[in-house]
């Protein structure tokens, strides 16, 4: 992705997921995805923090938003790489995250949710 494509997905992920639009949010993800986070391993257990598929980031997405119906996320920068885009953000908590996603092509095919240490 060249300089406006990130830009784009970055304000479109940042858009979409304001609005609880989980829909919108996965169809930037590929059906084969695999994404962790700290958050995972505490609402599907099951799971040990690595959520495997697209129909599984659904669920545990899912989850997420019943969990927190006040999400909201507010960008502080984006980073790119060479297939990579990390999403720094703040959360409706005030607490500052990442989102490491690494593309094949368009969509999203690896991703991990990272927290602040501390």
């Amino acid at each position: 992705m060249d300089r406006t494509e990130n830009r784009a997905f970055v304000d479109r992920w940042v858009k979409d997921w304001n609005a609880h639009d989980l829909d919108a949010v996965l169809e930037h993800f590929a059906d084969h995805v695999v994404f962790t986070s700290p958050n995972a391993a505490e609402w599907i257990p099951a799971s040990g923090g690595v959520i495997r598929g697209k129909a599984a980031l659904r669920e545990y997405w899912s989850v997420g938003l019943r969990a927190q119906p006040d999400l909201h996320f507010e960008v502080i920068a984006s980073y790119a790489g060479v297939n990579t885009l990390v999403i720094n953000f703040r959360n409706q908590h005030g607490r500052v995250a990442n989102e490491v996603l690494t593309f094949d092509g368009p969509l999203v095919v690896e991703g991990h949710a990272t927290h602040l240490d501390g």
